[in-house]
């Protein structure tokens, strides 16, 4: 059965990673891309090369639409799927670049194509941890899967090599239709999320975390976390060299329960990694 962490995980990733399209110009969904040519045929994803898709993107051949990494086997195809179909202009993906462990996103879109997805969106005979396409409808799969011809380079980080691929399958297409950029629609979306504009909270309204609260100390290479009450007394202290252990430890022992104290507490003690890592003198934030 999985931990109440997990589940928490799991939360923040159908809550806060969401595919929902942003209103603007393609790609109408955000992520790291670079856009050569709009008009063009061949959309490359550099699996989990991340700076290969920038060189990729420099002095491109005709033909190269967008190039970008995708390196989860879920959201990152989805984001992948919806901008791809949102034009009409685009007709072949090149996967190149090297697989991200554990993730396989390249395989995991060789299976997609492949197979497509069965009854719960599950993408059939992917190798990933969770191949799962949550907000993507059966029928963009079957779409993506009919319209798109998929290119395996999975492991070619030659530049070149790419680029004469891009260039070769540019001449392959003959047609003369003007593009399209169509927007994904929300009934074209499974569950499709609210879209929420983020507002700071007013600092005179802050409501106290009832399990107290943290002060974070710098020890040498440690963190040390002093857990106060309201009375300032000292609870305990949790001591540790990284903040994700800190933070889930003090998660895990209920020490902490509201979720904008755990978020503030989260960003405090990676800052207060970074600074040691960095040699920085670390100071603590107010809530």
């Amino acid at each position: 059965m999985p931990s109440r962490m997990e589940n928490f995980g799991f939360f923040l990733s159908r809550t806060f990673a969401t595919t929902k399209a942003r209103k603007g110009d393609w790609p109408f969904v955000p992520g790291t891309f670079f856009v050569v040519d709009p008009t063009a045929p061949v959309a490359v994803t550099t699996l989990g090369s991340v700076d290969l898709a920038k060189e990729v993107s420099e002095s491109a051949p005709d033909g190269l639409c967008i190039v970008g990494k995708v390196e989860t086997e879920n959201i990152g195809i989805e984001k992948i799927i919806k901008n791809i179909l949102s034009n009409t202009a685009i007709r072949y993906l090149v996967c190149a670049g090297n697989e991200p462990p554990k993730h396989l996103t390249g395989a995991t879109m060789v299976a997609l194509f492949e197979n497509g997805v069965d009854e719960s969106n599950k993408i059939i005979g992917s190798p990933g941890m969770r191949p799962v396409l949550p907000n993507t409808s059966p029928l963009e799969v079957d779409e993506f899967r009919h319209r798109i011809e998929p290119i395996d380079m999975i492991g070619c980080t030659d530049v070149a090599a790419i680029h004469a691929m891009v260039k070769d399958l540019a001449t392959k297409v003959t047609t003369t239709e003007e593009p399209q950029f169509i927007e994904p629609t929300e009934s074209a979306v499974m569950d499709s999320p609210e879209r929420v504009v983020a507002v700071g909270e007013d600092p005179f309204r802050i409501k106290l975390d009832k399990a107290g609260y943290f002060v974070i100390n710098i020890e040498g290479d440690r963190m040390l976390v002093e857990h106060y009450d309201y009375k300032e007394r000292l609870l305990r202290v949790i001591e540790g060299e990284d903040a994700r252990s800190i933070y889930l430890t003090i998660v895990r022992n209920e020490w902490i329960s509201r979720l904008d104290h755990s978020a503030y507490l989260g960003r405090q003690l990676t800052k207060a990694e970074y600074q040691i890592k960095h040699g920085v003198p670390f100071q603590q934030d107010g809530a």
